[in-house]
């Protein structure tokens, strides 16, 4: 069966095709390079949607590790630990970029200082 194609990716086509006309060209010429347009564009728009029910695929594969691996006992009982010894939502990295933080900002401090 033949996909039918919408008037308005037609009308793009014919434009796109008159924009791209070249002199001495006929109507028929550029009629049916706007027809190789058309197979162009919703050729384009297949392939477009089969990458989106891909990606659509894979996240809902991807959703769906992710709720099996959380409702996992050992890493609800590892999160529990975690909080109970008081680590909370900081890791080291996170106080690594803070001192980071911190330093640079004393050294501008006194750099200002010294030099006013």
């Amino acid at each position: 069966m033949k996909p039918t194609i919408s008037t308005e990716t037609q009308d793009d086509a014919l434009a796109i095709a008159k924009a791209n006309q070249k002199p001495g060209q006929t109507k028929e010429q550029t009629k049916l390079i706007a027809q190789g347009i058309e197979k162009g564009i919703a050729e384009y728009k297949k392939l477009q949607k089969a990458k989106a029910r891909e990606r659509d695929k894979l996240r809902k594969q991807q959703l769906k590790a992710k709720s099996r691996i959380a409702a996992t006992p050992e890493d609800i009982t590892e999160e529990n630990q975690d909080t109970a010894e008081g680590n909370g939502p900081f890791t080291r990295a996170t106080w690594v970029a803070i001192s980071l933080l911190l330093l640079s900002w004393l050294g501008f401090a006194f750099d200002y200082m010294v030099n006013h």
